[in-house]
C-alpha cells in the first residue's frame, strides 16, 4: 500500500524525522485558499500547492506550484484539482509553507530481496530521478545492504555516519542527516514498509536537514499489526492503481510496474523469473501478471486487454509453461484473445514451453497473425520483447 505525500511526513513525524510545518489538506479551491491564507498570514513568505496522487513525476505534470499569495494559491489549485498525472486524477492537495533550500539529497531505505536484508541509497543529488544519476554518475549513489543481525537493534549510529560520511554529505550537517538516517530506519521497521525514501531531503540555510518530500510503501502482508492500515484510507486518494483496482476487481494477479514490457505468464515463480529476464536483457517490465494455471482464450484476453491499456506498453511478453495446461491450448487462446481484442499497435512475443509446446508453436505460425511473434527460449522472448519496447 502506497501513501502519498503528506500521509509519508505524518509517518516519519511520529517517528522523529524532521519534517517541515504541517500544511493543509484540501479538497476544494476554496480549502486551498483558506490554507494559504492562514500560512501567508502567519509569517510564511510562500506556500506550496502539491498534488496529492500514488506515483512520481507530479512537478514534471505541473502537478506542484510555487505560490507567494493567495489570488496565486488559487490560480494553482484550480490548475492542479482535477489534473490527470499519469492516470491518477488529482482530488486531494497539499498546501504547506516553503521551505529555504540550501542544497537537496537524496536518502531512502528499502527492503532488499537479494540480499534477504535491508539496503540504504544515499546521493548527495537529490531532487531529481535517482536512477538517472545512478546511470550517469554511479559513483554519487552510495549503497549499503545491511542483514537484519546488523540491525536487531535498530540502524547503529555510527553506520548511519559511514553511509552519509561516504556520500559526501558536507561536514556541517553530517550529525543531523546521520541522526535523521537512524530515524528513518527505525520509521522504515517500526511501521513495516517496504520502502522509506526522501527525495527530496534538504539542508536549510542555518544546516538542519528536513525531509521535504515522502515516498512511503506499507507492507500489505503486515496490515493485521496496524489494523489494517485503516488510517491511512481516506476518501479522494485512490487505493490502487486504477489498472490495478480493474485486475482485482476481475480476479486476476496483476501489479503495475514502471517498464515499458508487458509481461504475462502461468504461475507467480515463472512471471517473476519472466521480470529477471527482461531486466537482464536491458529492459523494465511494465507489469507482473499472472493468468493462473489454465490459460484459455477467456483469460488470455482479459489479461492482454489489461496488459495492452496501459499506455506505457510498447510490447508484450506471453511466457506461458504447458502443465496441465497443453501447449496448443494456450496457442489457441492467445489466437481467440488477439482476435477479440481487435488491432493494437503493440507486438507480442510468445514463449511456449512443456506439454504440447511444438504443436502450439506450430498453430501460432500457421495462424500468422501480424502482431504475434513466437520464440523457442525465454531468454529470446524476452531479448525480442525489449529490442521491439525499445524500437
Amino acid at each position: 500500500m502506497d501513501l502519498v505525500e503528506f500521509q509519508g511526513k505524518q509517518l516519519f513525524g511520529r517517528n522523529g524525522v524532521p519534517v517541515p510545518p504541517a500544511g493543509g489538506i484540501c479538497r476544494t479551491v476554496e480549502e486551498i485558499v483558506a490554507a494559504a491564507e492562514e500560512q501567508l498570514g502567519t509569517g510564511a513568505s510562500a506556500v506550496v500547492v502539491k498534488a496529492q496522487v500514488k506515483t512520481g513525476g507530479r512537478g514534471k505534470a505541473g502537478g506542484v506550484k510555487l505560490a507567494t499569495s493567495v489570488d496565486e494559491a488559487r490560480e494553482h489549485g484550480e490548475a492542479i484539482l482535477g489534473l490527470d498525472i499519469k492516470g491518477h486524477t488529482v482530488n486531494v492537495v497539499y498546501v504547506e509553507p516553503a521551505s529555504d533550500i540550501a542544497e537537496e539529497y537524496y536518502l531512502s531505505v528499502m527492503h532488499d530481496r537479494v540480499n534477504k536484508g535491508h539496503l540504504v541509497i544515499c546521493s548527495r543529488e537529490g531532487g531529481v530521478d535517482i536512477e538517472e544519476v545512478n546511470r550517469t554518475d554511479p559513483d554519487a549513489v552510495v549503497k549499503r545492504s545491511l542483514t537484519p543481525h546488523e540491525v536487531t537493534d535498530g540502524l547503529p549510529l555510527a553506520t548511519a555516519t559511514a553511509i552519509v560520511t561516504q556520500a559526501n554529505l558536507p561536514d556541517e550537517v553530517l550529525g543531523a542527516a546521520a541522526d535523521l538516517l537512524v530515524k528513518l530506519f527505525d520509521a522504515y521497521h517500526n511501521e513495516d514498509t517496504t520502502l522509506a525514501e526522501i527525495n527530496p531531503l534538504i539542508r536549510t540555510d542555518d544546516d538542519r536537514i528536513i525531509a521535504l518530500d515522502a515516498k512511503v510503501t506499507l507492507d500489505g502482508n503486515s496490515a493485521f499489526r496496524h489494523d489494517g492500515y485503516e488510517e491511512w484510507k481516506i476518501d479522494g486518494i485512490d487505493a490502487d492503481d486504477p489498472l490495478e483496482a480493474e485486475a482485482k476487481a476481475k480476479g486476476i494477479q496483476y501489479v503495475k510496474l514502471d517498464g515499458t514490457v508487458g509481461v504475462l505468464g502461468n504461475g507467480a515463480g515463472l512471471v517473476m523469473a519472466t521480470l529477471d529476464v527482461v531486466a537482464q536483457s536491458g529492459g523494465r517490465a511494465a507489469n507482473f501478471l499472472d493468468v493462473g494455471g489454465g490459460a484459455s482464450a477467456d483469460a488470455m484476453a482479459e489479461s492482454l486487454a489489461l496488459v495492452l491499456k496501459d499506455p506505457a506498453v510498447s510490447s508484450v511478453l506471453v511466457n506461458i509453461f504447458g502443465g496441465i495446461t497443453r501447449g496448443e491450448e494456450v496457442a489457441n487462446g492467445v489466437i481467440e484473445a488477439t482476435r477479440r481484442l481487435g488491432d493494437f499497435p503493440q507486438k507480442l512475443v510468445v514463449r511456449l514451453d512443456g506439454t504440447n509446446a511444438e504443436e502450439g508453436r506450430r498453430i501460432l505460425e500457421e495462424a500468422a497473425l501480424p502482431n504475434v511473434l513466437s520464440a523457442a527460449t525465454m531468454q529470446e522472448a524476452a531479448a525480442e520483447a525489449v529490442r521491439l519496447a525499445q524500437a
